[in-house]
C-alpha cells in the first residue's frame, strides 16, 4: 500500500491515518524515515496517556531522532481523545490498539513494514493498554513504558479521582469524551476492571514481548518506584528499570527529557 499525493514534513514523508472501529473514527499520523533507509521499515507505535494534551505532530517531533535511525513512527489518538470519535474506555482502547496492529500487518503485505521489528512506546495510561495488548498477541518486539500507570484500580477508586475528572471537564473541554458523567464513567471502568483480562496482576504473567524497559521518575507520586517493583515482580518477563533522578510523573524539565530520550535511543538503536 502506497499513499497517493505524498506529503512531507522536512525530510520525512508523512501520511494522515483515518481508521474506523465500530463505525467510529480515530485519527493518527504515520511518519516514514528519510529516503536513505530502505523498506521494509522497523516501526514504533506511540500509545499516549490520559488526558493527552499534546498534538500528534508534537509527539512525533519529540521522537524525531528515532526517524533518523531508520524507524517509521505511528502516533494516534485513541477513541474518545481530542479529534477522534467515540468515548474512552479500556475496552475501546484495546480494540483500537488491535486496529493499529492490523494496519501494520496490511502494510507489511506490501513490504513496507518489517513484522519482525514492531515496537511500542507507551506513556501513562497508554502503558496499561500496551501491557494488555502485549499479553494477548506476540506481534510486539520491544515495549518501552514511560511513567506507566500500573495500579489502575487504585487510581479509579481514589477519592480524589472525581476531582481530576471535573478539572478536565471544566478546563480541557473536548480533550476526553465520555467523562462528563463522572460517576457513570468511574462505574464503567470499575466494571471493566472486574474482568480478569484487564487486571494487571493477571495479565502481567502473560507478556509475549522480547524486551521490556520501564523509565520512571524516582520521585513519581502517581506511580512510585515501590509500586512498579511490586507489580513487576510478578511479570513473566525480565525487564530493565531506569530511574530518572528528581523527576516526578511528568517530564517537565529539559534535563529530564534529555535523559528519557537517551534511554529511548539506547533501547531502540
Amino acid at each position: 500500500m502506497e499513499f497517493k499525493n505524498k506529503q512531507f514534513d522536512g525530510p520525512y514523508e508523512v501520511a494522515s491515518l483515518d481508521i474506523y472501529n465500530e463505525d467510529e473514527l480515530f485519527k493518527g499520523m504515520l511518519y516514514y524515515p528519510p529516503v536513505s533507509f530502505q523498506k521494509p521499515y522497523p516501526v514504533i507505535i506511540y500509545f499516549h496517556g490520559f488526558p493527552q494534551l499534546f498534538s500528534l505532530q508534537e509527539i512525533v517531533r519529540s521522537y524525531q531522532y528515532l526517524l533518523d535511525i531508520g524507524f517509521a513512527f505511528i502516533t494516534f489518538n485513541f477513541r474518545g481523545y481530542r479529534y477522534s470519535e467515540g468515548k474512552i474506555s479500556i475496552k475501546s482502547q484495546v480494540a483500537d490498539a488491535y486496529k493499529i496492529i492490523n494496519f501494520i500487518n496490511s502494510m507489511s503485505n506490501n513490504d513496507i513494514f518489517n513484522l519482525t521489528n514492531v515496537n511500542i512506546i507507551a506513556h501513562d495510561f497508554g502503558a496499561y493498554i500496551a501491557l494488555i495488548l502485549c499479553s494477548q498477541i506476540n506481534a510486539i518486539t520491544k515495549l518501552l513504558l514511560i511513567s506507566p500507570i500500573l495500579d489502575l484500580k487504585k487510581h479509579i477508586c481514589d477519592e480524589n479521582f472525581p476531582k481530576v475528572l471535573n478539572y478536565i471537564n471544566r478546563f480541557l473541554p473536548g480533550n476526553v469524551k465520555g467523562i462528563s458523567n463522572i460517576n457513570e464513567f468511574i462505574n464503567l471502568i470499575k466494571k471493566e476492571l472486574s474482568q480478569k483480562e484487564y487486571q494487571i496482576r493477571n495479565f502481567i504473567h502473560h507478556l509475549k514481548i522480547k524486551k521490556l524497559k520501564i523509565v520512571v521518575g524516582n520521585v513519581d507520586k502517581i506511580t512510585p518506584i515501590s509500586e512498579v517493583k511490586d507489580i513487576m515482580k510478578n511479570s513473566n518477563k525480565e525487564y530493565e528499570l531506569v530511574m530518572i533522578d528528581n523527576m516526578d510523573h511528568d517530564a517537565i524539565e529539559e534535563g529530564d527529557l534529555l535523559k528519557i530520550n537517551k534511554e529511548v535511543n539506547d533501547f531502540f538503536k
